[in-house]
Parts: structure tokens; C-alpha cells; sequence
């Protein structure tokens, strides 16, 4: 899967756990997905397991730094960095 695969397959995720009020357009790589209110804090905890099966992010083994999780751009930038250890 390449770069902007990851991308397309992350914002579709996205769209399945987004508040339902929200635009999903209406956001950028860059914008925090809880403080724009595309989603809530408690959907974190589901993008940590789409990481972990979709990307085999293991967080028991590095646990989970909320700064990766902050943006799309962020959690691209944490699958690209995990796929090359």
C-alpha cells in the first residue's frame, strides 16, 4: 500500500468513527481530529486498534503517545515510522 493509499484507507476509516454532525470535508491533514470535533476523545481508543490490526502497530510494546494521534498527518507520519523499524 503506498502513501496516498494509507491516506484514502485512514480517512474512510475516519469516516466511520466521526461524529455524525460533523463534515468530514471540512478536514485538513494538520487539524486536530478531537479539538475540531471531527471525533470524540473516546474514538482514540478506536483508531489505536485500526493502527494495530490495519498497520500492526503493537502499543503494549510502545505504548501511546497522544501526539501521534493528534492529526491525520500525525498518524501518517506514525505509520510511515513504524513500518520501517
Amino acid at each position: 500500500m503506498d502513501a496516498e493509499q494509507k491516506k484514502q484507507h485512514l480517512l474512510d476509516f475516519l469516516q466511520t468513527i466521526q461524529r455524525p454532525d460533523y463534515p468530514h470535508e471540512g478536514i485538513d491533514e494538520g487539524s486536530s481530529l478531537v479539538e475540531s470535533g471531527l471525533i470524540d476523545s473516546l474514538a482514540l481508543l478506536e483508531i489505536v486498534m485500526y493502527l494495530e490490526q490495519t498497520h500492526r502497530i503493537d502499543f503494549a510494546e510502545r505504548g501511546i503517545d497522544p501526539g501521534d494521534l493528534r492529526s491525520v498527518r500525525s498518524i501518517l507520519d506514525l505509520i510511515a515510522r513504524e513500518s520501517q523499524t
